[in-house]
């Protein structure tokens, strides 16, 4: 079992999607919740950072039953932000995978941009430090230019789906058996990183953010059950695409393919030390 943690209204939204697999158990904390039951924590609004810092809410026992793998979301440039870092410090002990969902940061004006700055910088050095076993960054931005020309009414909601859709994959592939291939266990200083989607036709990436200095990508393509079974020569012609990426001693590739009665369909985890910019 996975923990889902959802902080804020935003998080809260793409952790409910969560609900839908009996695998996660779904927390989620905001100021929307009427009041704190078994799975939603009900949180104060202040109108200042620094009023948050200084309350915290003790979330020991609300958090008591919380699995040992825990994935953490949370929208950087939220005021209930302020309150990650005192939350990540009461569940220290679990092993924690943030996911940073960054903002539009040029749309983003006085204090919810200077909020964002700090928290994407912070939560970068609390991986860094092993901290955190990991800080997934998701540019909603750069998933909007993806998904294309969205309606308005459904604009948050498709974002929201298509983040759930990638993680819970992410997750199934990790605890599933491949058809063939490994993906490598990524380098313990590596723990910056973001996603892409995937064209399996050639193999090019729709990355969820423009991730500096890649050291390491993880490729984990999901292919239909008919094509394993029939098509000849398909696996050489995915190694053979993945060798034209560009590869050296500090930029390494490795895949794994598994069976879906579905689309083909795929993912990519690239992996950094570097500390990314806040542009």
């Amino acid at each position: 079992m996975i923990s889902i943690i959802g902080l804020g209204n935003a998080a809260s939204a793409i952790a409910e999607n969560f609900k839908e697999v009996s695998s996660y158990n779904v927390y989620t904390l905001n100021d929307q919740v009427s009041r704190t039951s078994k799975n939603k924590f009900k949180l104060k609004s202040h109108d200042h950072p620094e009023k948050y810092e200084k309350s915290i809410p003790d979330v020991s026992k609300f958090f008591a039953n919380l699995d040992e793998n825990v994935q953490f979301y949370i929208m950087g440039s939220s005021y209930s932000s302020n309150y990650s870092l005192g939350i990540l410090e009461q569940i220290k002990d679990k092993n924690i995978d943030v996911i940073y969902i960054k903002p539009d940061t040029e749309m983003l004006t006085g204090m919810p941009a200077l909020i964002e700055k700090a928290v994407f910088g912070i939560l970068q050095e609390y991986a860094r430090s092993g901290l955190l076993k990991s800080m997934t960054i998701v540019c909603r931005l750069s998933l909007e230019k993806h998904l294309g020309d969205l309606p308005i009414k459904s604009y948050y909601k498709s974002l929201n789906q298509y983040i759930f859709s990638a993680f819970h994959h992410i997750n199934y592939f990790n605890h599933a058996e491949p058809e063939i291939g490994k993906v490598s266990e990524p380098s313990e200083i590596n723990r910056i990183r973001t996603i892409s989607g995937l064209n399996l036709k050639n193999l090019e990436e729709k990355w969820f953010f423009d991730l500096d200095t890649p050291r390491e990508l993880c490729y984990y393509l999901a292919i239909n059950s008919k094509r394993l079974e029939t098509e000849g020569g398909l696996h050489n012609r995915i190694v053979e695409m993945l060798k034209s990426k560009p590869r050296n001693a500090y930029r390494k590739l490795s895949y794994a393919i598994y069976e879906t009665p579905y689309d083909d369909f795929g993912f990519c985890v690239a992996h950094t030390n570097v500390v990314q910019k806040n542009s």
